[in-house]
């Protein structure tokens, strides 16, 4: 396996508001999946990171399209509190899903397509949005606390993804489902602590990623870092085979990315070099580490050339690595230019 791909498997984030060397440096030795962006700094405490206009962000987004590797940008647009591109910095409005949900159709259009289309035109390729996960819990401390649900009904659910869907194959920006196999019911924030979703997955839940997985634009679905003790006594979903291969089979062509890997519940486990080769060992395709929890940058260049040793050692990671490519170059294919 030439090492120059294994970079295309992560999604890798920075601090500053221009691209660092040593991003430029990982990119040109093993290429680069994509690149997430955000406004605020949670080490330093402070906004201003990636993102702070729109002439900077669009120069930005700009800068890093024109790599070699073509790698895609994200985004955190959910809406409400869950916002990197934000009203009061002249970006589009857009409510949290709780509150879009009550809203007319004719305005959840227009405040979609307006949103979209400013995303696209800025340069990004994936909002990682929406959240599909089902209000069973409305005081878990990030999901329903936050109003980062639209619903405890499915039905609702359904439709203003639809809705978005539409919206967004029109302005061609990608979606990516959130956060499988859903995180309604929790009871504790998986930024902080360990989630365990054992006995709370409803069929009605996981119904909606495997239907919705498959028609919303950019086919793709954030994996969580809760574990499900029926399916991996120990593995969380982001990182178990079980779980990948479950979610393989009903959608086999669905880019899987994990959560951030930086998130403290996984880091409590495995740190982020480990967790990368267990992802990609899953079957996940791309490797979220947003450096922004944590002070790790440079680190990525080891833990790319880690992954690239591992794989020339095992063809069963090597296969699954071919096939993860397979999905991340098509959806480059789909989104660029």
């Amino acid at each position: 396996m030439n090492q120059l791909r294994t970079g295309e498997l992560f999604v890798l984030g920075f601090r500053g508001d221009a691209v660092p060397d040593w991003l430029r440096d990982f990119e040109r030795r093993f290429g680069l999946g994509g690149v997430i962006l955000f406004d605020y700094d949670c080490q330093k405490k402070s906004y201003g990171n990636n993102i702070r206009d729109r002439g900077q962000v669009s120069a930005l987004c700009a800068e890093l399209s024109a790599m070699n590797s073509r790698p895609l940008i994200l985004v955190d647009q959910e809406g409400g509190k869950v916002r990197r591109l934000k009203e009061s910095l002249g970006f589009a409005p857009l409510p949290s899903q709780k509150k879009f949900n009550l809203l007319p159709e004719s305005e959840k259009r227009a405040l979609a397509t307006r949103a979209f289309q400013e995303m696209r035109d800025l340069g990004f390729h994936y909002d990682l949005a929406p959240v599909i996960d089902l209000d069973i819990n409305p005081a878990n401390p990030d999901i329903g606390a936050i109003e980062r649900s639209y619903s405890r009904d499915a039905g609702q659910v359904r439709a203003n993804t639809q809705l978005l869907s539409e919206c967004a194959r029109e302005a061609r920006l990608g979606l990516c489902l959130k956060h499988y196999p859903g995180l309604g019911a929790a009871t504790v924030n998986s930024h902080e602590s360990l989630t365990d979703l054992s006995g709370t997955i409803d069929p009605e839940q996981l119904a909606l990623f495997h239907e919705l997985g498959a028609t919303v634009f950019g086919t793709s679905l954030l994996l969580s870092h809760g574990v499900v003790r029926e399916w991996d006594e120990r593995n969380p979903v982001s990182l178990s085979p079980a779980a990948v291969t479950r979610i393989r089979a009903q959608l086999p062509d669905a880019l899987l990315m994990t959560d951030d890997l930086q998130m403290q519940a996984l880091q409590k486990l495995y740190g982020s070099d480990e967790a990368s080769r267990r992802a990609v060992a899953a079957g996940v395709d791309w490797v979220l580490v947003g450096n922004n929890l944590m002070a790790e940058d440079e680190k990525a260049l080891e833990w790319a050339s880690n992954l690239g040793h591992a794989i020339a050692a095992d063809p069963a990671l090597r296969r699954n690595v071919e096939a993860s490519l397979s999905r991340v170059r098509a959806r480059k294919d789909l989104l660029c230019g």
